[in-house]
């Protein structure tokens, strides 16, 4: 396996560690802080030679936007994520939030925006829908002071002929 398909293999896991991290943050604290700590298992022991890796080039616009990527959730059949990036400010909103759907290793996803939020939860999924718990940070223009809202909506597509990617996304306000 080339050094290139390892880093991006270990980008892909770094995501998904960061949002089973994300998600073991949100879980409530318990009474004893010693229980709240997940098991660990023992350190691994070398056995063998180093192999010292350098750096990839900064110019991979594809591996810095891999990295940008810091949730992912697999949503109903058919090869539909949610994902979101980081940027701006974390405390006010900062996740940049999509769906997409794969059409082929030739022709990569086509995506759809959904926003920029602080957080999202799925309620649930099933084909040509998803529905979401949106978590946001408001902003009173009047008192200049930051909030916090969540809405509900519900996330529809058709999925194409022959299992292709849907034409449109709708997003609807639910409750």
């Amino acid at each position: 396996m080339s050094v290139r398909v390892q880093i991006l293999a270990g980008v892909v896991a770094a995501g998904l560690s960061l949002s089973a991290c994300d998600a073991v943050s949100k879980a409530p604290a318990a009474a004893d802080p010693a229980a709240a700590t997940p098991p660990q298992a023992e350190p691994l022991t070398a056995s063998g030679p180093a192999e010292t890796l350098t750096a990839e080039p900064e110019t991979d616009e594809s591996l810095m936007s891999a990295a940008s990527v810091v949730r992912i959730d697999w949503v109903a059949a058919g090869g539909a994520k949610l994902f979101g990036t980081a940027g701006g400010d974390p405390a006010a909103n900062g996740l940049y939030t999509y769906i997409a759907f794969f059409t082929s290793p030739g022709d990569g996803w086509v995506i759809y925006n959904l926003g920029n939020i602080l957080d999202y939860t799925v309620l649930a999924s099933e084909i040509g829908r998803v529905d979401l718990d949106i978590h946001e940070t408001t902003f009173d223009e009047a008192t200049g002071e930051l909030g916090s809202h969540h809405r509900k909506v519900i996330v529809t597509w058709t999925p194409g002929d022959d299992g292709s990617p849907p034409t449109n996304v709708a997003v609807t306000p639910a409750r």
